[in-house]
């Protein structure tokens, strides 16, 4: 039977992604449009989109949050361009994203001294076999595999490496084990619904003593310096951007870290991804023909969550279209990268009513194309 009740926002897309509940443009605050990010305004606002973010993310002592360039993909190019030669490195990879930065450091840096620990999508590597005497550079959650790593366990708090971590799917929708992490990337398009084009990058102390004590054999662009003179360039850290920003995104920002806060913060968001999936793992578990990608429970993500279908690439193709069509699910196929199935969104932003609304939906379409 086609159902009646559809989703009441059809958004599920695994970034940009879906816009917190409530959201209206008209009413983000314009008084930064058409002013300087260098005016004292500018710097106050820009400087609250760090301390906001670090106060919410409740980041320990000594740690730094700063705005960069490019998106998620520019703050890990920044560091991985700006740290790494020092040591030997390992990169831990399970998806494209993971592969893309392990093709920069040994096909673009030529970096010679690298360890790749890989696996399959929905499987993780080894993670007892990591040696952290190197810097070691992972994704937390894997974007386009639906796979994340369970917990920080694995990680020693004595290493004598770094840790650079892609968390762009896992900041503030789950938790983040911040003393076992030197240097934490991720976007605002991903779990709090923000816009595009700005990366965000959280130091330890220990990574900002790398910073500071070892000058790479390549050159950097000024967009990925981070140091002047053998210092920290702490503006950057203060709401002094590197380049000018878009200031309509950080008001938009503001306004989703606002809105977390409002529900109440951190724990919020990361209990909003975890009903998310279960309302999946409920419909996954009480359908044949549908199945996580993620085989273990345990290294299910909770935002970018990636399920495969018995049914042929065109089926597949097939059934998105349909959903589309009907104006139920918006962008929800897999990574060209990743195995045909369907990939939903289910982070913080994304209301369980619509995922719940959705589920009959996806039966439905399977039975009119699979089944018909």
């Amino acid at each position: 039977m086609r159902p009646n009740a559809k989703p009441q926002n059809p958004n599920f897309s695994s970034g940009p992604c879906s816009k917190r509940p409530g959201y209206d443009l008209s009413k983000l605050d314009t008084a930064m449009q058409g002013r300087s990010h260098r005016s004292t305004l500018g710097k106050a606002v820009l400087a609250r989109a760090c301390s906001q973010t670090a106060e919410l993310l409740q980041l320990p002592e000594g740690y730094r949050v700063g705005i960069v360039p490019a998106s998620d993909t520019g703050a890990v190019e920044m560091v991985l361009w700006s740290m790494l030669g020092a040591r030997p490195v390992e990169v831990l990879y399970w998806e494209s994203f993971g592969k893309g930065w392990y093709s920069d450091i040994t096909q673009q840096l030529k970096l010679s001294d690298v360890t790749e620990r890989c696996a399959d999508y929905g499987q993780l590597p080894d993670l007892t076999a990591v040696d952290f005497n190197s810097d070691v550079v992972f994704t937390w959650n894997g974007t386009t595999s639906g796979v994340r790593v369970p917990n920080g366990d694995w990680i020693p708090g004595d290493r004598a490496g770094l840790t650079l971590c892609d968390a762009t799917s896992a900041v503030f929708a789950m938790p983040m084990p911040w003393e076992k992490l030197d240097v934490v990337t991720y976007s605002w398009q991903k779990v709090l619904g923000g816009e595009g084009a700005h990366g965000m990058l959280i130091l330890s102390p220990r990574a900002v003593e790398r910073l500071e004590s070892y000058t790479p054999a390549w050159p950097l662009p000024k967009i990925f310096r981070m140091t002047k003179n053998g210092k920290l360039i702490e503006g950057i850290f203060r709401g002094e951007t590197i380049n000018t920003p878009s200031m309509l995104c950080v008001t938009d920002y503001l306004d989703a870290l606002d809105w977390l806060a409002g529900i109440g913060g951190q724990q919020a968001g990361i209990a909003r991804c975890n009903t998310n999936l279960q309302v999946v793992e409920a419909f996954v578990e009480a359908t044949p023909w549908i199945h996580f990608l993620a085989k273990d429970p345990a290294l299910r993500s909770s935002t970018s969550v990636c399920l495969t279908l018995d049914a042929t690439p065109e089926q597949v193709k097939a059934i998105i279209k349909l959903l589309e069509q009907e104006e139920v699910a918006f962008d929800i196929g897999a990574y060209r990268d990743a195995p045909h199935g369907l990939r939903l969104w289910c982070g913080a932003t994304v209301e369980a009513s619509d995922l719940q609304a959705l589920m009959p939906w996806i039966e439905w379409a399977y039975h009119q194309v699979v089944a018909s």
